[in-house]
């Protein structure tokens, strides 16, 4: 009944197409029973104290802001200034489009509420001012991935729980990177549609826009100004998100219906749903592995295998893109990030810089086949068939594979923002762990720096 019937059980789960969480669960408790102790006590114990952690506040928090800011005006004003900001540049509304994406990212913290709100509207003004269909597609599409990426984040508060690192060091590490790919991604938008009619600056349009979008624009400097200038936490920075968007979008702009707010609850609640009981059986899984040293073996084992840390990135990022092939990044990080970050550390790459790499590795997930939820999404807003969907991507996918290399083996763009001290991994904070032996990684430094 040992491991062979741990891996039995996993493939059997598979194949029978059960949910995350079915497999999550089932996999922990064999492990207690049978690899462990003998006992399901510990995974009680561990739900408990897990849900205790105010971080996983959070999560729900910004999950509930991103969807009242999709039924509110928010996403129509960004667009809006971005396009009365960008009249005379070449391509110059694609760019307001990638615009709206990055600052509605930096509001919402998630992909597909990105591409929902912002390409809702988007995609018909692009298709109206005669921009090629599959460009248009293909540009919004992975447009929403910047959700993941520019902070604040979902899926970086749970690597930052799963790994035990700073969530605010984390969001600080993902500036570089989401500026460098919407600087990509503007300038795939200029090269594509450079003979496209141009428009002029209009003071009058730029003064009324600015004033209707001011509040929205705001609202990722209010939320990472106070979380970098240390006035209030991530997760209070979550709370602060949902009253500011229900003040703005009621009171305010007055555009969303308070009639609305009971089926905005519903859609939240449904997909907080299984996330937080797949997150706590992770961390236990974590905790389990832990005190029985799997991490350590398999840094060992693979030490064997791979001696520089440029050999380990290259397959770290093969691994993590195939894996976005067939997991969603929620799935991934919660599997993997306890696993592989050890690994990493162990050769001298920073568990912060580690985290971006990861994220960005999957966050082409989001637009790959066959799982990647950013297709299906977009493939139902607006309205065209998959396969034209996945098409349109095929070119911002290399664009994203050259961005996710020089993150990679320039650490720098990652850490820049982070002070010359050390950064801790640290197991996460589940009682019964222990991982005495601590790495410290000098977030300026790389781990290029001794080849």
């Amino acid at each position: 009944m040992g491991s062979l019937g741990l891996i039995v059980l996993l493939v059997l789960l598979v194949l029978l197409g059960q949910p995350l969480f079915v497999i999550m669960g089932s996999v922990t408790a064999y492990c207690f029973l049978f690899l462990g102790e003998g006992d399901l006590t510990g995974i009680i114990e561990d739900i408990y104290y897990g849900a205790d952690k105010e971080i996983l506040l959070a999560i729900p928090l910004f999950i509930l802001a991103g969807n009242l800011m999709t039924y509110g005006s928010i996403a129509r004003r960004l667009i809006d200034m971005g396009r009365a900001y960008t009249a005379p540049i070449p391509s110059g509304l694609a760019i307001a489009g990638v615009f709206a994406c990055a600052i509605f990212a930096a509001i919402s913290g998630s992909s597909p509420v990105t591409l929902i709100a912002i390409g809702g509207i988007m995609y018909p003004a692009l298709q109206k001012a005669g921009y090629d269909k599959q460009f248009s597609m293909g540009l919004l599409t992975s447009g929403g991935t910047l959700g993941i990426i520019i902070p604040p984040s979902i899926p970086m508060i749970i690597y930052a729980i799963m790994v035990g690192v700073s969530v605010t060091d984390l969001f600080k590490a993902g500036i570089g990177p989401g500026i460098l790919l919407v600087f990509m991604l503007m300038g795939y938008s200029m090269y594509k549609g450079w003979n496209m009619p141009r428009g002029k600056w209009v003071l009058k349009e730029i003064g009324e826009s600015t004033l209707k979008g001011f509040l929205a624009l705001m609202m990722p400097v209010i939320i990472l100004g106070g979380i970098y200038s240390g006035i209030f936490t991530a997760t209070e920075s979550a709370a602060i998100a949902v009253m500011y968007a229900l003040f703005v979008e009621l009171v305010i702009h007055r555009e969303l219906k308070v009639t609305k707010i009971p089926q905005i609850l519903v859609e939240s609640a449904e997909m907080l749903g299984s996330l937080l009981l797949i997150l706590l059986l992770a961390t236990s899984l974590n905790k389990f592995l832990t005190i029985e040293q799997v991490p350590q073996s398999m840094v060992e084992y693979m030490s064997t295998l791979i001696t520089s840390p440029i050999a380990f990135i290259i397959g770290v990022n093969i691994l993590l893109l195939i894996v976005g092939f067939f997991m969603d990044i929620m799935s991934a990080i919660l599997v993997l990030a306890p696993l592989l970050a050890p690994m990493a550390a162990s050769y001298g790459i920073n568990p912060i810089h580690f985290g971006i790499i990861m994220i960005v590795n999957l966050e082409i997930g989001y637009i790959t086949p066959p799982v990647g939820i950013n297709l299906f999404v977009a493939s139902g807003i607006f309205k065209e068939a998959l396969g034209d969907v996945i098409k349109s991507v095929v070119p911002i996918i290399g664009i994203f594979l050259v961005a996710l290399m020089l993150i990679s083996f320039i650490p720098q763009i990652a850490l820049f923002t982070l002070p010359n001290e050390t950064t801790e991994m640290k197991a996460p904070d589940v009682p019964g762990t222990n991982m005495e032996e601590e790495e410290e990684i000098p977030p300026g430094g790389s781990f290029l720096d001794k080849y």
